[in-house]
């Protein structure tokens, strides 16, 4: 791999970085278990991988963003996870701050250069 290339994977790693949580909170406003989760994201054209999702999840329920609840279903125990009352909060406001940088991108990039 070049330097244009590695340089442009940490870049992109760092840009989607961000835009997984703020997805994963916006999918969690309905419950999911983690299988489920993934499965909607990446119908929505956002694929993400076991080994991220996971230690995701398990990172925004130590920050008190998500609630999670082991039950059983098809005979089997699955964790569920929705978002909890800050978790709500958050995502309002993360999805505000989005929308405010997403509008000004396309601005910048809508705007002729000299």
């Amino acid at each position: 791999m070049s330097v244009a290339e590695n340089l442009f994977e940490s870049l992109r790693l760092e840009l989607r970085r961000g835009s997984l949580t703020l997805a994963v909170l916006a999918q969690l406003r309905k419950e999911h278990y983690g299988y489920t989760l993934r499965k909607d994201l990446a119908e929505r054209g956002l694929e993400i991988d076991e080994s991220t999702l996971y230690p995701l999840l398990r990172r925004l329920e130590t920050q008190g963003l998500l609630i999670s609840e082991w039950r059983e279903e098809d005979k089997r125990n699955k964790r569920f996870y929705h978002l909890s009352p800050d978790g709500e909060q958050i995502l309002a406001k993360l999805l505000e701050e989005w929308q405010a940088i997403n509008t000004s991108i396309n601005r910048i990039f809508d705007e002729p250069q000299s």
